[in-house]
């Protein structure tokens, strides 16, 4: 397999390094992520007559959930075998391992509280609109994979092909991050449309359960491009992230079928 027609992805993860300190690119794009979820979110509040300055409070709920959610969701569904060895690298979340899914369980317990205890809102009202900035997020958080050179595909003859010079072996891959990247902006899309163009908003649950359904139908099929994250799943007929999505779509389809059945005042 050639790389002659193959992108030569050589960028350095590391922005620059003051003294012990080192700023990555995966921590800028994690930056952007919440950055332009705050502001999509408090034009959505806006939208709704609900006080922007909520938002701020939301997000502090959605960043602490989402970091442990994503972290543990990595110790516990791909790297156990190691952590339960290592307890104290559980904290060590600069050293990467972020599994979205746990990502996905943590923003929800998050949402929970705080429609319960701030917001004094439906937890569906709530969910319906920060899934459509997590969108954007997800957008930022797997452009900032690539830029770590992490969750590449499998060895492709596309002329698109990625060689990942950290990985050393020259082999060009599926993009799986900028897949996963494009579909995220598309959903967002979607979702905005859905929100400010039909009456989705007015049908509790649509809205997310469209996110849920598209992302991870999305996210089970681009499995099959990408390398298994951890050594167990090479024996396994779905790798973990392909099994872990099932649920989700799941439920996601009976949050969008729920509407049509719905009783009409």
């Amino acid at each position: 397999m050639g790389t002659l027609a193959a992108v030569i992805w050589d960028v350095n993860p590391e922005i620059f390094q003051i003294g012990p300190l080192s700023i990555r690119w995966y921590g800028l794009c994690w930056v952007f992520a919440f950055a332009s979820s705050i502001y999509i979110t408090k034009k959505l509040f806006k939208k709704d007559g609900v006080n922007p300055d909520l938002v701020d409070t939301a997000f502090m709920y959605v960043f602490i959930g989402t970091v442990v959610g994503a972290r543990l969701g990595h110790v516990f569904f791909y790297g156990w075998s190691y952590y339960s060895q290592n307890l104290l690298d559980i904290f060590k979340i600069w050293e990467g391992g972020l599994a979205s899914h746990g990502a996905a369980v943590g923003i929800i317990i998050s949402i929970w509280l705080f429609s319960k205890y701030s917001l004094k809102k439906p937890f569906i009202w709530m969910i319906d609109r920060v899934v459509i900035p997590v969108a954007i997020s997800g957008a930022f958080i797997r452009f900032g994979n690539l830029m770590n050179h992490e969750i590449y595909g499998q060895p492709t003859d596309l002329s698109w092909g990625f060689v990942f010079s950290l990985i050393g072996d020259g082999i060009p891959r599926h993009p799986s991050q900028l897949y996963e990247s494009l579909m995220c902006i598309v959903i967002l899309a979607i979702l905005l449309h859905m929100f400010y163009k039909t009456e989705a908003k007015n049908k509790p649950g649509l809205i997310f359960g469209t996110f849920m359904v598209l992302l991870f139908i999305f996210r089970f099929f681009v499995e099959f491009l990408k390398e298994n994250q951890e050594a167990f799943e090479n024996e396994m007929a779905l790798n973990m992230g392909q099994i872990l999505s099932i649920p989700f779509v799941l439920v996601g389809l009976v949050l969008m079928i729920r509407p049509i059945f719905a009783k009409k005042p």
